[in-house]
């Protein structure tokens, strides 16, 4: 059997391709956005970087563990550390990036009072986050999920205004999630006493992430057409509905 690779870090892995294309899909938005100095909150494994860093001036990336494969720019630096705090002088940035981050943060006030902290008069901080309700399980990964009011709140404690959009997908994609979801049906119908809900994260994560992993294999296998042919066009940033698969939010110092 192939190695077990933690499906909770975005990969090139075939399996992972509906996951990763929509998250480039935000990194190019956001590149449509960004210039001067600009901080990313979660390297990730580092797909991001070759996107944003060409469209700034000064380009910092922080993450917790070391990316495989950072791309190399002169303008690129790499910081190794947790958060919140982030070590960094007030003032220092024109935009903060952060996707799939902020839903793993325990602190999640503090974090986004560093990240306002963090920004220049008129910076703005962009982030995603899963939109709780297309969730299809519980992700033991994550402190928590949010649906569009709560991030809304939670931003607007700290910024002058806050737009919301989501990510949303055409048809191709919506095939791939409705047998997604019955796949993942299919799994969690033995959990006869709800403990996705019961146990705390730290017992569940190691099985959650075997099972969604295999859970991905097999869907490729099955559909290995679908699941390969889905590119990033097949996504779309749009006004936010309970149907997008994320939040997609820009928020204004």
């Amino acid at each position: 059997m192939a190695k077990i690779t933690t499906a909770e870090r975005v990969s090139r892995e075939a399996s992972d391709n509906y996951v990763f294309q929509r998250s480039l899909l935000a990194y190019h938005r956001a590149a449509e956005i960004i210039s001067g100095d600009v901080l990313e909150i979660g390297t990730g494994t580092g797909y991001g970087v070759k996107v944003l860093a060409p469209k700034c001036r000064r380009y910092i990336t922080i993450d917790k563990l070391q990316p495989a494969d950072l791309c190399q720019y002169d303008n690129v630096e790499y910081y190794e550390m947790t958060v919140p705090p982030i070590g960094f002088e007030g003032g220092s940035f024109d935009y903060v990036v952060s996707f799939q981050v902020i839903e793993h943060i325990e602190q999640d006030i503090d974090f986004v009072r560093e990240v306002a902290r963090l920004l220049r008069p008129g910076g703005k901080f962009i982030v995603t986050t899963p939109n709780a309700p297309m969730s299809l399980t519980r992700n033991p990964w994550h402190v928590r999920e949010y649906n569009a009011d709560e991030l809304r709140n939670l931003l607007e404690c700290h910024f002058a205004s806050v737009e919301a959009y989501g990510v949303t997908g055409d048809e191709k994609v919506m095939e791939y999630y409705r047998k997604n979801r019955r796949s993942v049906r299919r799994i969690t119908r033995f959990d006869v006493l709800d403990l996705q809900h019961r146990l705390p994260r730290w017992m569940l994560q190691l099985p959650y992430d075997v099972l969604n992993r295999l859970n991905r294999r097999a869907l490729l296998k099955k559909n290995t057409e679908l699941t390969t042919s889905i590119t990033m066009d097949d996504y779309s940033i749009v006004p936010l509905t309970d149907e997008c698969f994320d939040l997609f939010f820009v928020a204004q110092k």
